[in-house]
């Protein structure tokens, strides 16, 4: 039958149904049978035909005769799933029963009074074939029997798989089939690659849309720091009920990881014919980070595991996609997934000399985030990435991304996974001491040139986001310069064009106005304090452009230790501030030529869609504190001074460390939305926004501010530097820094403090915020078809820029 009577007759079909205002009973196939019998349409078609509007009209008229069509929709899927599809007619029943349900899913879930249905029993209706079946297996929710028949036909001989038969005659049980055979691509666990079959990734594309879409309830249900909540759909897909659980997750892991958008190195490969892997892939990654949720807790009978997977003694978590990835231990597989997520992630950032030339993928955030799950659940990772250099392969593309995105208000959220990222890799040593790495990659950024280290760069592009990032980047700037403390005893030799860089940000981060203007702000500048005393007293031999730079710029440290704190003086910094309400001054850093290819960040295009993110929780309640002993052994350090919180006076002195704020903030976990963030001022981030300066609160700090390193530094210093230029009339920067490099400080400085490292925590709020974060890139990312556009989605707002 032709496409166009196909799509007639889908129509009238649908017609039918919004009009009939009787029930159908469900035992009328002649009726049924014209929504997937006997036509071809595609999901495209699907949803230009059943229009929203009818759907709801349906939903609310005749409630009936929407249940009855999911429930023989599903029961078509359930007997492809047992018969095996072995006629071309029955795949695509099939395929037009999973467009329909991808349509319709969205707006069960949008009701509340809808949500249930799927997991209710239909009575009399028990899965096909009911007699030779149990009572018990009759009654599975719908859910369930969706949820085990996708599972089915993802590894479904001929229609997703290739077959295995021996003969023409000889045919292969859907029963007893071994799916651990049929996994979808080499990799991890499984050695041999599958002849590539374009038919059978635009299959499993359609069945993995529809799971994707049973997994999406999550986005109908308000944003909640409750974790304990978990999504029934991905609940029981994930778990020992589905017997495809491993070759499944074995086989999206290893599709996204061996997917070359390049295509063999053939330029403009990926114009020749439309890459049916890539759409395959991007459906994979999106399902993998949805099904990795943290568990409620609760601990399950053993599932089964391959040689790949090590055996734990604790059953570790019930969802099986977690447990198996933790499980992961492999070197080679290790290797196999960090080079194919490297390579993926640095796909956007090569550049040819033929525009248009190789295929730039778009799943970079869903990349990140499995990244991120990786080394959350599975620390044998984490090590593997931090024990070579080839972390560096994942840092350059994060900093690109991060730098790209910074003016652009829309890709807040890529902001916030790149830094979160980043601070987890910082808690531990060997990234620092990875940093040192010279850089020599010139992938094409928006930034001054500069010849160092990897750190360097890293520094360079974090001055970038701080000086010329949008404001709603301000909350980052805690844990952006949290990650430059944490490496920074670990960095040999910086570079003078980042040492520059770091006295900007001490410049701009002191000044009265600043420090005065907002409850947290002092932070940052006992941050670069604390970054400044690592490098000078665990690596001042190789850092002489720091201590020149530190020693020009030696009025800053004079002018903090002279902080005027006086009523009249917070009263006129204030007034400063208003005339001048920029952020932080864009003057004073030596703005230099930026990298030739490099295009500037720009700000989002009107009309960009966003979607809306929780706010993240303060550095204190994201991090926990350790400390570096004489062996490199990391001990954590306990909280202080929670308990001596005099609330009632809000200009308390806590006895706490100098970053953590008594100004509310972390008193309570106040959680802003997007919209709540952008109505209030910047200048009251706190939850305090009645909050004003005084002198005991500025002395209250003041007192701690850790000088003493850099003041003995510079008495020590400065004589000795102005005496060489006035006895050789020197005005020339090499030979001050040739004496500075031969110079040393042994026994001159104080005693070297411990090293602390703010090691990333999770917490309920992380949590949430990656959810959201998650979901709302999925929404965003499914265009076509938009399989959740203009529906009731809860979990965040949909912002248009």
């Amino acid at each position: 039958m032709g496409s166009t009577d196909s799509k007639l007759n889908f129509r009238k079909a649908v017609i039918q149904l919004t009009t009939k205002t009787q029930p159908v009973e469900a035992t009328d196939d002649a009726f049924w049978d014209q929504f997937w019998a006997d036509t071809t349409i595609t999901v495209q078609d699907v949803f230009a035909l059943v229009p929203a509007a009818e759907i709801r009209a349906v939903r609310e008229e005749s409630p009936s005769n929407l249940a009855t069509l999911c429930y023989k929709a599903v029961e078509k899927l359930v007997q492809g799933a047992e018969s095996g599809c072995p006629t071309e007619r029955e795949k695509q029943v099939i395929l037009n029963c999973t467009c329909i349900l991808s349509r319709i899913l969205p707006y069960i879930f949008e009701d509340q009074d809808w949500r249930g249905f799927f997991w209710s029993t239909v009575p009399g209706a028990g899965r096909a074939g009911t007699d030779e079946l149990d009572d018990d297996e009759g009654a599975r929710p719908l859910a369930e029997s969706l949820l085990l028949a996708i599972a089915d036909l993802l590894f479904c001989p001929d229609f997703t798989v290739h077959s295995h038969r021996r003969g023409p005659d000889s045919v292969e049980n859907m029963q007893s089939i071994d799916s651990c055979e049929y996994i979808w691509e080499a990799g991890v666990g499984f050695a041999q690659s599958p002849p590539l079959n374009y038919i059978h990734d635009l299959n499993r594309t359609e069945l993995l849309r529809l799971l994707l879409t049973c997994f999406s309830e999550a986005m109908y249900l308000p944003s909640s720091t409750d974790n304990t909540v978990l999504n029934p759909w991905v609940t029981f897909f994930c778990s020992t009920e589905n017997r495809h659980a491993l070759p499944l997750f074995t086989s999206l892991l290893n599709v996204v990881c061996a997917y070359d958008p390049v295509g063999y190195g053939i330029p403009y490969n990926h114009l020749l014919f439309s890459d049916y892997r890539e759409q395959l892939v991007e459906q994979a990654v999106q399902i993998l980070i949805v099904t990795l949720e943290h568990d409620g807790g609760g601990v399950p009978h053993r599932p089964p595991s391959p040689s790949s997977i090590e055996e734990h003694e604790s059953a570790g978590p019930e969802n099986l996609f977690v447990n198996y990835l933790s499980r992961i231990h492999r070197e080679e597989d290790f290797d196999f997934v960090l080079k194919g997520l490297a390579r993926l992630l640095t796909n956007p950032l090569t550049q040819t000399y033929l525009p248009n030339s190789t295929k730039k993928i778009q799943f970079h955030q869903e990349l990140l985030v499995l990244f991120w799950k990786l080394c959350d659940f599975n620390k044998k990772f984490l090590f593997f990435v931090l024990k070579s250099s080839d972390v560096l392969d994942i840092l350059v593309p994060i900093l690109f991304y991060l730098n790209d995105a910074r003016a652009d208000q829309s890709r807040v959220g890529l902001m916030h996974i790149g830094v979160f990222i980043l601070l987890l890799l910082s808690g531990e040593r060997n990234f620092g001491v990875r940093l040192n790495k010279p850089y020599s990659v010139h992938v094409p950024m928006d930034i001054p040139v500069f010849t160092g280290t990897h750190a360097d760069l890293l520094i360079v592009v974090f001055h970038k986001i701080i000086t010329t990032g949008h404001q709603r980047l301000q909350p980052l700037f805690d844990c952006l310069l949290t990650i430059v403390v944490n490496v920074s005893p670990y960095l040999k030799s910086l570079s003078m064009v980042a040492a520059n860089k770091l006295l900007h940000l001490l410049e701009a981060f002191s000044t009265s106005w600043f420090l005065y203007s907002v409850a947290q702000n002092h932070h940052l500048v006992f941050f670069l304090l604390e970054a400044f005393n690592n490098i000078i007293q665990y690596q001042f031999d190789g850092n002489c452009n720091l201590v020149y730079a530190i020693i020009r710029k030696r009025n800053v440290f004079h002018q903090l230790a002279n902080l005027p704190s006086d009523p009249a003086s917070i009263q006129k910094a204030l007034q400063r501030k208003r005339k001048s309400p920029d952020v932080i001054s864009r003057t004073g850093s030596q703005e230099t030529v930026s990298m030739e290819g490099s295009r500037p960040a720009v700000p989002a295009e009107p009309g960009t869609m966003k979607t809306s993110l929780v706010a993240i929780p303060g550095i204190e309640k994201l991090t926990e504190k350790s400390q570096v002993s004489e062996d490199g052994t990391m001990v954590s350090v306990p909280k202080t001074g929670r308990s001596q919180r005099a609330h009632s006076d809000q200009n308390a002195v806590v006895g706490t460390s100098d970053t953590e704020s008594n100004s509310g903030r972390d008193n309570e976990d106040v959680f802003y939305t997007e919209a709540e963030m952008e109505r209030r001022p910047l200048s009251s981030t706190s939850s305090t926004s009645s909050w004003a300066p005084t002198p005991e609160w500025a002395l209250s700090w003041k007192c701690k501010l850790p000088l003493q390193t850099i003041m003995r530094l510079l008495q020590v210093l400065v004589p000795q530097v102005e005496k060489i230029c006035i006895d050789k009339g020197l005005t020339d920067e090499s030979e001050i820094l040739k004496f500075l490099q031969h110079g040393t400080l042994v026994g001159l400085l104080p005693v070297p403090h411990p090293i602390l490292i703010r090691k990333y925590q999770a917490n309920a709020g992380t949590a949430m915020w990656f959810r959201t974060y998650m979901w709302g890139v999925v929404y965003l990312r499914n265009v076509d078809p938009p399989i959740w556009y203009d529906t009731d989605v809860r979990l965040f707002e949909i912002q248009k820029m």
